[in-house]
C-alpha cells in the first residue's frame, strides 16, 4: 500500500496545458473543468450529453456514455487538433448510483434486477472502458500523461465488510480491474503514463443526495473542494502508482 505525495493546502498544484473531462456537466465534473481552467489549464475539453458546457478555456463536446460512436467521434475531434492540444489529462467523471427511474442500490440480493444491473454496469464500467479504448491510443509515448476514472471505496473487495449495493459495488470493482489491466498493457509502451481510479469521497451532488442523511460532521464535501482534492492527487501521481485506486487524500484503496 502506498500513498501519493502531499501538496500543501496553500501550494498551487501543477496542472497540464490541456485536459479532457468526460462528464463535465455533473457535480464533480463541472467543478473539475472550471477549477483546472482557473489553475492555468489553457484548454479543457468538456464533454456532456448536451455539449453546452461553457467557460474560460472550455472547449465543449457532446458524447453519450452508452454510445461508443459518440465517444469515438469525441476522440477523433481531439486527435485532429495540433499535437500541443492533445489532452495530457483525461478524466472520466461520469457515474451512476441511482437510476433516472429512482431505482437505487440494492441492499439485498433478493432485489437484484438484470435490467438495473446492466444499466449500472453500462455507465460505471463499460462507458469508461470505451473512453479508454478511444483516448489511450492518442497518448504520447515520450511524455507524461494521466488517465483517471472516478471509482469508489465500495469497489474494494478486501475492504467490503457490509455487503449490499450489489450492482454499484460490482461495477466499481470491475472498473478497478480494468484500470489495472489498462495500466499493465499501456505501461509496456508508455513508461511515463499513469492510469488510476479516484475515490472523491462523499460529495454534495445529486448522486449522493438520497444518502446524505445521518452523515457524520465533515463527511460531506463541497464539489469545488472535491475537485481541488482530486487535482492535487492527480498532480502528485507517478508512473509507479499506475494501475491503483486512490482516495481524495492520496491514500491508496486496497483491491
Amino acid at each position: 500500500m502506498t500513498n501519493v505525495g502531499n501538496i500543501g493546502a496553500n501550494e498551487r498544484p501543477s496542472v497540464p496545458r490541456t485536459a479532457a473531462i468526460f462528464g463535465a456537466s455533473g457535480g464533480i465534473g463541472a467543478k473539475l473543468a472550471a477549477h483546472l481552467s482557473t489553475l492555468g489549464c489553457e484548454r479543457v475539453y468538456a464533454g456532456s450529453r448536451s455539449g453546452d458546457v461553457s467557460g474560460a478555456g472550455i472547449v465543449p463536446f457532446a458524447f453519450d456514455l452508452t454510445d461508443e460512436a459518440s465517444i469515438a467521434e469525441a476522440a477523433r475531434m481531439m486527435r485532429a487538433e495540433p499535437p500541443e492540444w492533445v489532452p495530457e489529462w483525461v478524466i472520466v467523471a461520469s457515474g451512476v448510483l441511482t437510476l433516472d427511474d429512482g431505482k437505487g442500490p440494492e441492499r439485498t440480493y433478493k432485489r437484484l434486477d438484470p435490467d438495473v444491473m446492466a444499466k449500472v454496469l453500462a455507465i460505471n464500467t463499460i462507458g469508461p472502458a470505451m473512453i479508454a479504448k478511444h483516448m489511450l491510443p492518442m497518448m504520447p509515448r515520450e511524455r507524461a500523461f494521466t488517465f483517471a476514472a472516478l471509482s469508489a471505496r465500495v469497489g474494494s473487495i478486501s475492504d467490503n465488510g457490509l455487503g449490499g449495493w450489489h450492482s454499484y459495488r460490482a461495477s466499481k470493482a470491475a472498473l478497478n480491474m480494468l484500470i489495472k489491466n489498462f495500466a499493465i498493457e499501456v505501461g509496456r509502451t508508455h513508461s511515463q503514463g499513469v492510469i488510476v481510479g479516484l475515490h472523491p469521497g462523499t460529495v454534495d451532488t445529486a448522486l449522493s443526495a438520497p444518502f446524505q442523511k445521518g452523515l457524520a460532521e465533515g463527511q460531506l464535501t463541497d464539489p469545488l473542494q472535491a475537485a481541488d482534492n482530486l487535482v492535487r492527487v492527480l498532480a502528485s501521481l507517478t508512473p509507479e502508482q499506475s494501475g491503483r485506486v486512490f482516495d481524495f487524500s492520496g491514500k491508496e484503496i486496497p483491491a
